[in-house]
């Protein structure tokens, strides 16, 4: 039975997006079965696994709102072992059109059911809201995975965060647990990407992961191309600090 994991963090701009394509194509690397689903309207995910996102017919939101069957919107990337289902513009609409639907939070849970047993990890890409889309994505979930900017105002938004994790292990998923705290963006020579470091050990100790991902050019540049940084310059530190992550993530579960 494959690993649910909500990628979520409702401050914009943390690395959300850079961490799942490019966790999800380490683990595909270390021969995993790995499904990615592009949770967010943006679809940055998607383009960023080399999906032309102009052509696709079937995305998240039919499988949301149409009743379209998970399955039947997975399409492979440019990583083998690694696929995808993508999402759209029109997903903006579909936290409207989910409210008029019965047991609304639970039916992407409903849809990963059915195709879980085929994958090892399944990781959501969460949008930076903490709108209805998401709600499902951690109610669908069985842990989740916060990455953390090493800036100042990374530390504020946990706490809003962690009290949705909260309500939503209270009323929808008792399972749902804190896979652990990833920070994102770090600069050792900077004092400060330090001190959040460990600020975050002393908060969450055993929940921090040891890997972190390092600020790193050729990471930025990768999803210009379609590509995780694994396939664009496997030898970047971007893409070791994720097979790292990949390895560690492995080794915790």
């Amino acid at each position: 039975m494959g690993k649910v994991i909500a990628l979520a963090n409702q401050k914009g701009g943390v690395g959300k997006t850079t961490t799942t394509i490019n966790l999800a194509a380490s683990l595909a690397a270390l021969d995993k079965k790995v499904l990615v689903i592009d949770a967010d309207p943006q679809a940055n995910a998607s383009s960023g696994l080399g999906v032309d996102i102009r052509s696709v017919e079937t995305s998240i939101y039919e499988c949301l709102i149409d009743n379209v069957k998970a399955a039947d919107a997975i399409l492979p990337t440019c990583v083998e072992g690694l696929h995808i289902i993508t999402s759209r513009i029109d997903l903006v609409g579909a936290e409207l059109e989910l409210l008029n639907i019965q047991n609304r939070e639970k039916v992407l849970f409903n849809l990963l059911n059915e195709i879980k047993a085929d994958y090892d990890y399944i990781l959501i890409d969460c949008s930076p809201s903490l709108g209805l889309i998401t709600v499902n994505a951690l109610t669908a979930a069985d842990s989740v995975i916060i990455p953390v900017q090493s800036e100042y105002f990374a530390l504020e938004g946990i706490s809003k965060l962690l009290n949705t994790v909260k309500i939503i292990k209270s009323k929808l998923n008792p399972a749902l647990e804190i896979e652990g705290f990833l920070l994102t963006m770090y600069d050792a020579r900077l004092r400060l990407a330090n001190q959040i470091y460990e600020e975050l050990k002393k908060h969450f100790r055993d929940m921090v992961f040891t890997t972190v991902i390092q600020r790193n050019i050729r990471l930025s540049e990768a999803p210009s191309h379609g590509l995780p940084a694994l396939l664009y310059d496997p030898d970047s530190r971007g893409s070791i600090n994720h097979m790292q992550l990949a390895k560690e993530l492995i080794d915790r579960n």
